[in-house]
């Protein structure tokens, strides 16, 4: 089936009513007759009238009575902002005006705003009920969100329409007109916007939300902004800023898969728009002509035209999404290349009128006096053939300046940047920046190390710190694969220069000689941490967090380094030899911890096997000698106490069976598992396998996004 066969089967999930008789096509090109040349219409009346009303009033049984008007969700990520004297800075002050003019449209519009800051949720609260805050989505570790989470939670809502939008976008009622105009069409569409820059908007919203004020204070009417508006846009941007909106019908917005892009570093707009053109799936609508959607004084896009790859420490991000740009989908490499829609959506006369260029077909709206910014009613039809020299001269007029997407605004040039080769990507932390900025107030931080056969397993990892609010981890890649897949996925990683190299991606378990050359690298990466500053979590990318057990770990003190145990006997002592876990334990940076993390490392380098029994046999000592009792041991030159954790509460991957339980989830809750290692099983699919099946998985890696409540994947798809 073709791209256009495609279109044309994908049935909306909007009002029915558009079922076309030819009399009802000859009333409307009468009355449009009517409205463009009065003589000519009234002279045709008297020949046509029985026809007319028989057609009139068969359409109009199919409308009915019904007076549902859509609804509308309008989803944007304010960016955080601050107070000074009660009052917001100029970033909040005009995030507020713009979520206010959206509010003003219709009761049937509802905002969300995805934010994790708490200027964004004070933001909704004086903003009231009908605005919300939803952090369920993926953000980097600086905070930035990701745009693919953004468009698969709006593709999600239960509203009839969703847009995304700027926050600091302000829209008028044309901008409702012409969504309730696309509603009424009969095939599921896609609306587009570019956003200009209005010199001077010196208007304001009143304290209400219902009324715009003049700088005097005094009441103006929508009517004048809007003419005001319109003479005072700037077309500063060659659409990357755009604002999008689609109805929630049964066909998808694109093929395939959107890329894990950076909301407001570049590119991935009109890397969207491009997909959705090409995939031919949905009818395309540009409603930029109206200037319902614009910018007010002069306010700089984050995306700029002229974008730089090395302005401030966002520049890594504006190279991931160009890197991803270039990488997937028909952006670069496609013949779609210039931004061509399908119809236009213009005002003619104060009509509503979708135009389309290429088959000079006219879609004409009837607008009714008690909806005037509205639609009640509504009938659509096509003048495929004939149109009176004088409506034909009249339409010409309205639609000569319509060339915002005719004009020469190819994807390919949008940006003073060859798309010749894939940019290297690099951010601008090590690991002492990272450190800073990552570490918690009792400067610790959770140390996670991974190579490219275990990404998808690290992201599953970092979902569920992120699920219990843990940001104060760090990873360390391996290899420069698990580097770049970190970075596009907005971890805060490092890379680890002297790591081994010819990491197998599926013979890297416990016993093997890969286990034993990657262990070393994680002994070393913890001394280095100690030795500036921070105490360190060590954990394997495979243990389940139940809870964030740092409260417990830190409660140990100084001088003491608290450390799983492997046994799985559960009756006996839990420290006996080779059984220090060395995938979960926690380290203080005092001292005595730091010589004895020098002793495990250099006793490592020497050893032919992995890191693991030189934990035990330094600490503990040969056979256990330095035992103390059941639990803890006493490394006696440094003075350090090695404590062996509760397995009721941090339980290996072999005790009491867990992982055969039949839900896993509520026997370690029952039990009280602050964590599980999914360890004691060999082999990285069957690991893999294990974990998926028990449920204790938080990553869609078809996606790249967590796994969230209102998200929706057969996950054992991608792995088996």
């Amino acid at each position: 089936m073709s791209g256009k066969e495609r279109r044309i089967v994908g049935a909306s999930a909007g009002w029915k009513r558009l079922h076309q008789s030819f009399l009802l096509s000859c009333f409307f090109r009468w009355r449009l007759l009517c409205f463009f040349s009065p003589k000519a219409g009234w002279f045709l009346l008297p020949f046509g009238f029985v026809a007319i009303t028989a057609g009139l009033y068969s359409a109009l049984q199919k409308v009915g009575n019904d007076d549902t008007l859509p609804t509308v969700t309008i989803f944007a990520a304010p960016r955080p902002f601050s107070y000074y004297g009660g009052l917001p800075d100029l970033a909040g002050g005009r995030q507020e005006v713009a979520v206010r003019s959206w509010l003003a449209l219709a009761p049937e519009v509802s905002v969300v705003l995805f934010g994790k800051d708490s200027s964004v949720f004070d933001l909704a609260r004086i903003l009231g009920p009908r605005v919300t805050v939803d952090s369920e989505i993926d953000f980097t570790f600086v905070g930035t969100p990701f745009f693919h989470c953004m468009v698969a939670r709006s593709q999600n809502s239960s509203s009839s329409i969703s847009v995304i939008i700027d926050p600091e976008t302000i829209l008028l009622p044309y901008f409702l007109t012409a969504l309730h105009c696309a509603y009424e069409l009969d095939r599921d569409w896609f609306l587009v916007s570019m956003i200009p820059n209005v010199s001077k908007f010196p208007f304001r919203m009143d304290d209400t939300g219902k009324h715009w004020l003049k700088e005097d204070g005094a009441i103006i009417g929508v009517g004048k902004i809007q003419e005001y508006t319109l003479k005072e846009v700037q077309w500063s941007n060659c659409g990357e800023t755009l604002l999008m909106a689609w109805n929630m019908g049964e066909v998808p917005l694109y093929a395939g898969i959107l890329p894990p892009f950076l909301h407001g570093k570049g590119f991935h707009n009109c890397w969207l728009l491009n997909e959705v053109l090409s995939s031919e799936f949905r009818l395309v609508i540009d409603a930029s002509y109206i200037a319902a959607a614009f910018y007010p004084e002069n306010r700089t896009p984050r995306c700029k035209r002229n974008i730089s790859f090395d302005a401030g420490n966002d520049g890594w991000e504006v190279k991931g999404n160009h890197h991803l740009a270039t990488s997937y989908g028909s952006y670069y490499s496609g013949a779609q290349n210039k931004l061509i829609t399908d119809l236009s959506f213009i005002k003619c006369s104060g009509k509503n009128i979708l135009f389309d260029s290429v088959k000079k077909v006219v879609f004409y709206h009837e607008v009714s006096c008690r909806h005037p910014f509205g639609f009640k009613h509504g009938m659509t039809f096509s003048l495929e053939r004939f149109l009176h020299f004088g409506i034909q001269q009249k339409l010409g007029r309205c639609i000569k300046d319509l060339s915002f997407f005719g004009s020469p605004c190819f994807l390919k040039k949008k940006y003073e940047i060859a798309f010749t080769k894939l940019l290297t990507l690099s951010n601008p932390f090590d690991l002492g920046s990272l450190l800073q900025i990552n570490a918690d107030k009792d400067k610790t931080i959770v140390l996670a190390v991974a190579g490219d056969n275990y990404r998808d397993m690290l992201m599953s990892w970092v979902c569920r710190l992120r699920y219990l609010a843990v940001s104060n981890y760090i990873v360390c890649a391996l290899d420069a694969e698990t580097y770049q897949f970190a970075l596009l996925l907005g971890l805060p990683v490092f890379r680890d220069p002297h790591a081994p190299s010819n990491i197998s991606f599926n013979n890297c378990h416990f016993g093997t000689d890969c286990f034993q050359r990657v262990t070393k690298v994680k002994s070393r990466i913890v001394l280095q941490i100690l030795k500036m500053g921070y105490n360190v979590l060590l954990s394997d990318v495979d243990v389940y967090w139940f809870s964030n057990p740092l409260t417990y770990l830190l409660s140990f003190g100084p001088a003491v380094l608290a450390a799983q145990s492997d046994e799985y006997n559960e009756i006996g002592p839990i420290n006996l030899p080779r059984r220090l876990n060395s995938g979960f334990y926690f380290t203080r940076s005092d001292p005595p911890t730091i010589a004895a993390m020098e002793k495990v490392v250099k006793h490592a380098l020497s050893s032919t096997l992995s890191e693991q029994p030189s934990f035990y046999d330094v600490l503990c000592g040969q056979g256990g000698i330095n035992r103390v009792d059941d639990n803890h041991c006493l490394e006696p030159g440094t003075n350090l106490t090695i404590h062996f954790l509760d397995r009721n509460l941090f339980p290996n991957g072999a005790y009491k069976g867990l992982w055969e339980k039949i839900n896993v989830r509520s026997s370690c809750q029952k039990q009280g598992c602050i964590i599980l290692h999914n360890n004691w099983i060999s082999g990285r699919m069957r690991k893999l396998e294990r974990q998926l099946h028990s449920g204790l998985w938080e990553y869609d890696p078809a996606q790249r996004m967590c796994l969230q409540t209102w998200h929706h994947t057969n996950l054992t798809s991608h792995f088996f």
